[in-house]
């Protein structure tokens, strides 16, 4: 059983197996995209074919659309080299439900696989004529919050960025660079309009976008290389869109429990890709049954019609109301806590860690005693629920792969939103006391211990990478175990940055406090347990 256009050719093989094939004509709606391409994707990762690819899938295999999506790869091309083109970009999506069944099921809906590389001139030629093309309805991205990055956090313009501005756009290297550089090259044959739409789980994700854009078109003007008019198409809703949605899919790395079962089947393409930039892959992804996509439906030329695959369309406050919801109190925030403590009591499962009386009693009263009081309920997704679900289904799924490790990785780039806005909901509340907060500022308290990277037996571990780890290392660095010397030295630059925290935690008193729980969590071995313990 081989992953390719010709190893489909023998279904009866495939089927029974228990296997989902594409049960459209793949050659067809690949010339029909190509001809007029509506929907661009950047991002060829994980999430990106088990959550947006498998709906466009769903929608072909009904016949509810004869058009597939272009995918393209900004940062790490090898994905493309080594999951896509070898397989014909088909992928094989493995949903892991919590009862134990596996339902696997063959995407075919990734007509072409580019790389987002303007030295690799076959692609960038065909990435400008997908952008010049008056059929592109949709720009979609998977980049992590990472890629919309344009300043530090002294607020200096990063090394990269600087390098793309003070050059020609046809030469850019970073990928918000490449983007607007495609956008230019609409604007210059025709000014089509389209919708340019972030999908990364991250805050305020269409206006990160729109920012980023705006500012390397500024830039670029400034400097003489773009037409000013440019400026003026980019900042027209009814030319250049940047809708804000929420997204919520689990998408572990590829297991390697679930490799074998594939290879078992017969599977013969079940190998993990691990590429130099330190990219998880595979010709498989798998991945948990849950999922959620609201979008805000703003689309100057049209759009793909995802409401019939289970997608929301709604109005911008909408989608902040429900993003909000889940980045700042009922998911991402108790993911990251699973994520640090995990990794501190030495679990290598977000699954294990739910068996974990004290770590399951610990995320469900940050839940329900702190979070759900700052919720605004959005009406189209009940918070109460949402929280149930993931407590009592999604993160205790077993035969979900994913790791405390994984979902530590940038957790600085997620601090100020996943705890912050909590934060200051409460200080800025007539009827809540910001004191009152427990549960958040251990969390903080304990990332701060992780940085450490000494386990609470007293063992070294890895820390997870963090574009801001050497720095913040170098304030806990002084620290040792079982002394209070310094702690407050040391915390007060971490606890006190505002970019970092979303607020200075001093300020407010609540950085004494934290400072605290940390003492408490460094007295020895078994002090983390021995602490939540105690606060429980």
């Amino acid at each position: 059983m081989k992953l390719s256009n010709d190893g489909l050719k023998n279904r009866d093989q495939w089927l029974e197996k228990g296997y989902e094939l594409p049960i459209y004509d793949i050659e067809k709606i690949k010339e029909n995209t190509i001809k007029e391409p509506v929907w661009l994707h950047f991002g060829a990762g994980n999430l990106f074919r088990a959550f947006t690819a498998a709906n466009q899938n769903k929608l072909l295999n009904e016949g509810k659309s004869n058009k597939g999506i272009i995918v393209a790869e900004g940062y790490d091309y090898e994905i493309i080299e080594k999951a896509y083109i070898p397989f014909d970009n088909l992928s094989l999506l493995v949903t892991l439900k919590p009862d134990g069944n596996i339902k696997k099921e063959v995407i075919g809906s990734v007509v072409s696989s580019l790389t987002a590389d303007t030295s690799n001139k076959d692609d960038w030629d065909e990435l400008k004529r997908i952008f010049k093309s008056p059929s592109l309805q949709m720009v979609s991205l998977t980049v992590t919050e990472k890629g919309y990055s344009i300043f530090n956090n002294d607020g200096e313009i990063l090394p990269f960025v600087l390098n793309d501005l003070n050059k020609s756009y046809k030469d850019s290297q970073y990928f918000m660079g490449k983007l607007t550089a495609l956008c230019y090259e609409r604007f210059l044959n025709g000014s089509s309009p389209v919708a340019l739409v972030s999908m990364d789980n991250c805050s305020e994700n269409g206006i990160k976008l729109y920012n980023a854009v705006l500012f390397y078109a500024k830039k670029w003007v400034e400097n003489k290389f773009m037409d000013e008019k440019f400026v003026d198409y980019l900042k027209d809703s009814a030319k250049v869109s940047f809708p804000c949605t929420m997204i919520d899919k689990i998408t572990p790395r590829p297991n390697a429990f679930i490799k074998n079962s594939l290879k078992d089947d017969g599977f013969e393409n079940s190998e993990l890709i691990i590429t130099e930039k330190n990219t998880y892959t595979s010709a498989f992804v798998n991945a948990e049954e849950p999922q959620y996509l609201v979008i805000e439906d703003n689309f100057p030329n049209g759009r793909p019609n995802l409401e019939e695959s289970g997608v929301m369309f709604t109005d911008r406050k909408t989608v902040d109301k429900v993003e909000r919801m889940k980045v700042c109190t009922c998911l991402n925030p108790l993911h990251t806590a699973l994520a640090i403590f995990g990794c501190l009591l030495s679990y290598n499962s977000i699954a294990d860690e739910m068996k974990d009386e004290t770590l399951k009693l610990f995320v469900e009263k940050m839940a329900y005693e702190e979070g759900i009081k700052v919720v605004t309920d959005p009406i189209i997704i009940n918070p109460s629920e949402f929280i149930k679900e993931v407590l009592e289904v999604r993160f205790p799924n077993p035969f979900l792969p994913d790791t405390p490790q994984r979902i530590a990785t940038d957790t600085s780039q997620k601090i100020a939103i996943r705890f912050g806005e909590t934060i200051k909901e409460y200080n800025n509340s007539n009827d809540l006391d910001v004191k009152q907060l427990k549960y958040i500022p251990l969390v903080i308290a304990g990332w701060c211990r992780y940085l450490m990277g000494i386990d609470d037996s007293g063992v070294k571990f890895e820390l997870s990478s963090d574009p801001m780890l050497d720095s913040l290392k170098k304030h806990i660095g002084n620290i040792e175990m079982g002394s209070f010397n310094n702690i407050s030295e040391s915390l007060k630059p971490i606890l006190s940055d505002e970019k970092l925290m979303g607020i200075n935690l001093y300020e407010i008193g609540m950085g004494e406090i934290i400072e605290t729980y940390f003492k408490e969590f460094i007295k020895g071995s078994g002090a983390i347990r021995e602490t939540l313990n105690r606060y429980l």
